[in-house]
């Protein structure tokens, strides 16, 4: 099989693994909060993965990726027009042997999926309308924009070795900026309903499903394998299996090191800390899963 095809394939079939994650996503959120909102997350959920497609097909691709095409700056914005056009004077020498199409569809899950960031955090504190129009302008607009700084040749990716800024899959450009966007919402709406009594003092909220809340835990890690596997861009088999080794290294030894931190903190093995080390131990090493041999990913992972 040519160089070419296999990379396709590869791309392709990572595309398909962080599409999967938005069954693992709901999961995770749906066992983790009260039943009465299931449908309220499954709608979410559905409504990032259709809108987010289709907002990164009009203007989010050509944002995150402009080629010569600046606005302000060197770097800081540009803009190569709206929709997908196979024939657009985008730079896309940054494809090793897959096509324009297979590219726009492994980003466009890679958006989607930066949207899911700001659902989990604001699962049971927002009206449905206003979840939307947040999570259509960070899709649209702030993902694309903040992801072209390192991903789109911005001028993050022009720093020099000393003041150097490197982000292999997203930990900063995905996770982190997902996650200060979170904050800044949650700090606006407060907490859930029901999170404290008439005398302000906390209650918990237990989640309703927790081993559905596993399940998509699991579906995440594997949905990992695409997210991290495939931003190597390419099917090089020694790179890719680095990857994927040192992936699921961090999300062991993060997921151990949670559970063991809540056995002494707490005297008792929560699962759900459980789940939530594993998750952070992903999280951890996507900046450099490329970079880090199995010590060090265990390490990156165990701290995550």
């Amino acid at each position: 099989m040519e160089l070419l095809t296999t990379n396709n394939v590869w791309m392709m079939l990572c595309a398909a693994l962080v599409f999967f994650m938005h069954l693992g996503f709901s999961f995770l959120e749906i066992g983790l909060t009260r039943q009465k909102n299931s449908i309220n997350i499954l709608f979410k959920n559905f409504f990032i993965i259709t809108m987010g497609l289709i907002a990164y097909c009009l203007i989010g691709f050509n944002l995150m990726y402009p080629g010569d095409f600046n606005i302000i700056g060197n770097g800081i914005l540009g803009f190569a027009g709206a929709g997908l056009d196979a024939e657009a004077a985008v730079d896309l020498a940054y494809n090793e042997g897959y096509t324009y199409w297979t590219d726009f569809l492994f980003q466009g899950m890679f958006a989607a999926t930066a949207g899911t960031i700001i659902s989990g955090a604001v699962a049971e504190r927002i009206k449905i309308n206003s979840f939307m129009f947040i999570v259509l302008l960070y899709v649209t607009i702030v993902y694309p924009i903040v992801g072209s700084w390192q991903w789109g040749s911005g001028f993050l990716s022009t720093l020099t070795d000393e003041v150097g800024f490197y982000d292999f899959a997203g930990s900063t450009l995905v996770h982190s900026v997902g996650g200060w966007g979170a904050l800044v919402i949650i700090y606006l709406l407060g907490a859930r309903k029901g999170k404290f009594d008439s005398s302000g003092k906390p209650l918990a909220i237990p989640g309703s499903n927790i081993p559905l809340s596993a399940a998509g835990v699991l579906i995440l890690w594997l949905g990992w394998f695409g997210f991290n596997g495939g931003s190597v861009l390419s099917a090089d088999p020694a790179n890719t299996s680095l990857v994927l080794v040192t992936t699921c290294l961090a999300a062991a030894a993060g997921g151990l090191g949670a559970a063991l931190f809540s056995g002494v903190l707490y005297k008792n093995l929560d699962i759900t800390m459980f789940m939530n080390g594993v998750l952070g131990g992903l999280v951890g090493i996507t900046a450099g899963a490329d970079q880090m041999g199995p010590t060090e990913a265990i390490a990156i992972g165990a701290i995550g």
